[in-house]
């Protein structure tokens, strides 16, 4: 499995309407609130063989509330 990040800029007031679709979605491993540029961070784990960027558009655009994403992959864990 492979793991990536997606910080998620969400409409004004929408942050816990998308972290709950998210969530109710079960398709994160890790949904984080956060303060700054972004107001989420969530954690996601596909098979080597799936796209990260067909699902990011497909699964995780597509939510209503969100405004923009950040897709941050990872390499190895240390």
């Amino acid at each position: 499995m492979r793991a990536f990040f997606v910080q998620i800029k969400c409409e004004l007031g929408k942050s816990y309407d998308v972290a709950t679709a998210i969530a109710d979605a079960e398709i994160a491993s890790e949904i984080y609130s956060t303060a700054g540029g972004w107001d989420l961070l969530v954690k996601f784990y596909l098979k080597e063989d799936e796209d990260v960027g067909q699902f990011v558009s497909n699964q995780i655009q597509t939510i209503p509330g969100i405004r923009d994403t950040y897709t941050l992959i990872t390499f190895k864990a240390f």
